[in-house]
């Protein structure tokens, strides 16, 4: 998959996917590296009523916080013997990262062709809400591990027994402010959607 221009008169395809992750983990950045329009954030500054309620720890200096989600587009261009060449508009949906907004999460999910779960290895445990909510619902997706500066680096495996995966689940590296390692990892999640959709036991 490449990135498609804004003469392409290509077939248009949509897809939804979401990234999902805990607070601080760098989904606000990772839509905005990502998203050919401007992106439509729900940020706000945080304030004193979310001391004592948002688990800040290792990420002290964060000052905003998402309150619904953070949407944005990119558009790719893809080929398969059976439609030829067309392009892919994959609508991007970050969710709030803190549990008071989780019930949103349903509703986000509807119609998603898989989620991303980024994960901060600071505190890697507020990453397993979202491993579960999309295992709960079999929804296909990947795990992204933002590489902070300055923190320690894990190997695949690592994170990979930490969280408990299942084989087929997978685990990345990436940049989330970067627009082609943030694509790497989209186009490895369109990719294990495909195969789960094309895998009798994933779909039952």
């Amino acid at each position: 998959m490449a990135y498609a221009t804004s003469s392409d008169t290509r077939p248009v395809v949509a897809a939804k996917v979401l990234i999902a992750g805990g607070l601080g983990a760098g989904k606000t950045t990772l839509v905005g590296a990502l998203s050919e329009i401007d992106v439509l954030s729900t940020e706000e500054t945080m304030s004193a009523v979310s001391v004592g309620v948002d688990h800040l720890t290792g990420t002290e200096p964060k000052t905003t916080t998402t309150v619904a989600m953070d949407f944005g587009r990119i558009t790719l261009a893809a080929h398969n013997p059976v439609r030829g060449a067309y392009l892919v508009q994959v609508m991007l949906f970050g969710t709030p990262g803190q549990d008071r907004f989780w019930f949103m999460w349903d509703d986000l999910v509807r119609g998603a062709i898989g989620g991303i779960v980024l994960a901060d290895t600071r505190r890697l445990e507020d990453c397993f809400p979202a491993v579960e909510f999309f295992e709960c619902r079999r929804t296909p997706f990947v795990v992204a591990v933002n590489a902070f500066d300055n923190t320690y680096r894990y190997s695949v495996d690592e994170i990979r027994d930490a969280l408990d995966l299942a084989p087929d689940v997978p685990v990345l590296s990436c940049d989330a402010r970067s627009r082609d390692s943030g694509r790497t990892v989209l186009v490895e999640l369109v990719l294990h959607a495909i195969t789960r959709a094309a895998t009798p036991a994933a779909r039952s």
